[in-house]
């Protein structure tokens, strides 16, 4: 067998390149079996390096520290607050959702560790209760929370924690090579983590009612069996979102805000969750003492 020939089967068992190429490849030979003096030695050609694994080529994961000294002095749950009113409400409202979070539940059923957050109108105080709800639940022992900013139409929780904007939830809706894992916030309180609401898009309410979607909120719910997902959805009166994202939701946490919120905005927001087994409504903003707000919960 002559030397191209041999070059001719190696390449084609090594399928790296193709047969027009053989007369271009390099074949290693022993000294025996070296080409006699005057027939030209074979060009060298170059050959493609394989493209990396999907996960090599991943960015580490982010980080980003929160302002914890900031978030005291706006009256924000913090592990170093001590024992404030806030601290002690949020520690109430938390309990009967851990409670349910963890309970048993049919397969069939929507993972009771989902908690949506939102409320009838704007301005009631859903996103600073999402955040204070989700600050609490970190202080756990035994559970880890992610805070999902799911209002995609005005998206605030990054603003109000001091961030700045980022990629997230609609970014991996629209892309299928982007894995949540690319734009998770890993946060200086260990346990918990934040999923920004990213890029803003037309069709939010579509993309929040896809396949796609519900498949993504029952990996992140089911990836950690510590975890709590807590979701900051559009004011119920206000968009569409935010009844699709209910859909997907096993836990509701609806804020009142007190002497504001009229009580048709509250039975009409209650009625756009008809279906939803397990509703909380968070009476927000109580002014017990003058100059003083403080919370309320009642479960339903």
């Amino acid at each position: 067998m002559s030397i191209i020939e041999k070059a001719a089967r190696r390449i084609e068992q090594g399928r790296d390149v193709t047969k027009s190429q053989v007369q271009d490849v390099t074949v290693s030979l022993p000294v025996k079996d070296a080409p006699p003096v005057g027939v030209d030695a074979p060009v060298a050609a170059s050959v493609n390096t394989p493209e990396p694994d999907v996960a090599a080529r991943r960015s580490p994961p982010q980080r980003v520290e929160l302002d914890l000294e900031r978030m005291r002095n706006m009256g924000m749950v913090t592990a170093a607050a001590g024992r404030t009113a806030v601290v002690e409400e949020f520690r109430i409202i938390k309990r009967p959702l851990l409670l349910h979070a963890f309970s048993e539940h049919k397969d069939s059923d929507k993972p009771n560790n989902l908690i949506m957050v939102t409320s009838s109108l704007e301005g009631e105080g859903k996103t600073f209760c999402a955040i204070n709800l989700a600050m609490s639940i970190a202080m756990e022992l035994d559970h880890t929370v992610l805070l999902v900013d799911a209002d995609v139409a005005r998206p605030s929780v990054l603003n109000t924690l001091g961030l700045p904007a980022q990629r997230g939830l609609m970014d991996v809706l629209l892309d299928d090579k982007l894995d949540v894992g690319d734009v998770l916030l890993h946060t200086n309180v260990d346990t918990l983590s934040i999923l920004s609401a990213g890029a803003s898009n037309p069709r939010a309410t579509e993309l929040l009612a896809s396949q796609t979607m519900r498949n993504l909120v029952y990996e992140i719910a089911n990836r950690y069996p510590d975890r709590v997902v807590i979701f900051d959805s559009p004011p119920l009166l206000l968009t569409s979102e935010a009844r699709v994202l209910a859909s997907h939701m096993a836990q509701i946490v609806m804020v009142v805000e007190a002497e504001t919120t009229t009580q048709h905005a509250v039975k009409e927001a209650l009625h756009r969750l008809d279906g939803c087994r397990n509703v909380n409504l968070v009476y927000n903003k109580v002014r017990e003492f003058i100059g003083e707000e403080t919370y309320d919960y009642h479960y339903g």
